[in-house]
């Protein structure tokens, strides 16, 4: 039983979060597939997580230099 709590705060980015949470993945190289993933170990969950944050701040810091 999942207890999934993470929501989405503009209800209609998720599917553009989605697609970009597996473009993300696809690029570190981890297995992620649309669903459970519990077979992926706590760091390559955090790794995709934590190089989406990375990539959303490099955008918000271009977008706030006008670039």
């Amino acid at each position: 039983m999942s207890n999934n709590t993470n929501k989405t705060n503009v209800p209609e980015a998720k599917e553009a979060m989605d697609r970009f949470k597996m473009e993300v993945a696809n690029e570190l190289g981890v297995p992620l597939s649309n669903g459970y993933n519990g077979n992926l170990t706590s760091a390559q969950n955090g790794s995709v997580g934590g190089y989406m944050v990375k990539k959303m701040i490099e955008n918000q810091e271009r977008q706030m230099a006008g670039k």
